[in-house]
């Protein structure tokens, strides 16, 4: 974030703990069911450049100040460090988060492509994509994350870069993780315990947690308890719980209560997420300006106990949502 003054900011409308991530409109290609009706037909930079900045801008005058990008979502680090520049005065007032681990390698297509992004926890590829971040977001990068981290991954055990990411948080930096797979909550666990000169090293977490996947949520509980920023993603379930695709045996308990509440079940969705009492950040992944409206209603949704207790049967295996994400095309 600026450090330079700035006005006392206006008070902030009813948004302040949604924030919005960049995956669906930073590349031409994604994994968002229904996504050929909600981008132009025609993919360009210009084009998802200038979509990014409208949604950048509806969310910044709803309240949203949490803005979530990565290294692999195409050139939304890009499109969102523009914005920042044409918005110094909102510049000042967001958080930025990024992550870095994945590298996009599409190349702006979304056929024939064998791999749309390549996972590696390397000091390499950190000393790189920090080097990239830092050249288009400079001192407005807030959080660091590492990028879908699985049990498995060097970087929950690599001595070399703990060093590196202790460095980037004596910066000023917050570093943390991304989780991915069945395995989220033994992965939190795992990073609440990794150490850097005698402190924490990851101090935010960004998980999934949605009302098809909710394994990850006491892990989740403990992070929050040992004051670590807990961020969900996919709260949407990669459009699964959007009215238009919520229409199976899986999504009935949503849609009874859409119908008893008059509330779309994608707010209905991300209310569930922000009610619960460890997300500090519920993103909205949205691609369209009407998507935008409908899942920033979530903030005034009041669910009662009562709601969350009828909506909690639709949670899956944590494998068999999994797979069925695995499955999801890029379009």
């Amino acid at each position: 974030m600026q450090t330079e003054p700035a006005t006392p900011a206006p008070a902030r409308p009813h948004a302040a703990r949604l924030g919005l991530g960049t995956a669906a409109v930073g590349r031409p290609g994604y994994i968002t069911l229904g996504r050929a009706g909600d981008l132009p037909a025609e993919r360009t930079v210009e084009a998802l450049r200038e979509r990014t900045h409208a949604l950048l801008d509806a969310a910044f005058a709803a309240g949203v100040r949490y803005f979530d990008t990565a290294r692999s979502y195409g050139r939304a680090e890009e499109f969102l460090a523009q914005w920042l520049t044409g918005h110094p005065q909102a510049a000042a007032e967001v958080t930025v988060g990024s992550k870095w681990g994945y590298t996009y390698t599409a190349d702006w297509r979304t056929t024939g492509v064998e791999a749309h992004e390549v996972k590696e926890h390397s000091t390499a590829v950190y000393d790189r994509q920090i080097g990239e971040s830092r050249a288009l977001l400079g001192p407005r990068l807030d959080v660091y994350l590492v990028h879908s981290v699985t049990p498995d991954s060097p970087a929950l055990t690599d001595p070399a870069l703990h060093r590196r990411l202790a460095a980037l948080a004596a910066e000023g930096v917050r570093v943390g993780l991304s989780t991915s797979g069945p395995a989220q909550a033994d992965t939190i666990r795992r990073a609440l315990a990794v150490t850097a000169d005698g402190r924490p090293l990851f101090t935010a977490v960004q998980a999934t947690w949605n009302l098809l996947e909710t394994s990850a949520a006491p892990a989740l509980a403990e992070a929050h308890r040992a004051g670590r920023l807990v961020v969900v993603k996919e709260g949407m379930a990669n459009g699964r719980l959007a009215g238009r695709n919520a229409t199976g045996p899986d999504t009935a308990a949503l849609r009874a209560l859409a119908a008893r509440t008059a509330a779309a079940p994608d707010a209905l969705a991300l209310a569930a997420a922000a009610a619960q009492p460890w997300a500090d950040v519920v993103l909205s992944g949205a691609a369209t300006l009407d998507q935008l409206t409908s899942n920033l209603a979530a903030e005034r949704i009041p669910l009662t106990p009562e709601d969350l207790a009828a909506l909690a049967p639709m949670a899956e295996p944590a494998d068999a949502y999994w797979r069925t994400r695995s499955a999801l095309p890029w379009a």
